[in-house]
């Protein structure tokens, strides 16, 4: 039986471990802007590699749950 192969481009943070800043902000449903605004204010952690930057998926997870977080306790 042969299965199908993914490509990593189309299919974002499905075992991958970094992830572009556009297909980051696509993971939150956000725009590229908006993403980029984000990391400048340093709520979004990154890492560069030579001159990429890339966004770790743990990044978007913990910023996730701080948002989770900050509005339960604020209900």
């Amino acid at each position: 039986m042969h299965t199908p192969h993914t490509n990593p481009t189309t299919t974002p943070n499905r075992g991958r471990v970094l992830l572009t800043v556009e297909e980051a902000a696509q993971q939150l449903s956000i725009g590229r802007t908006t993403m980029y605004a984000l990391i400048k204010a340093g709520h979004i952690t990154t890492v560069r590699i030579g001159h990429l930057r890339r966004v770790p998926a743990d990044a978007l997870t913990t910023y996730v749950q701080q948002l989770t977080n900050t509005q339960h306790t604020a209900a």
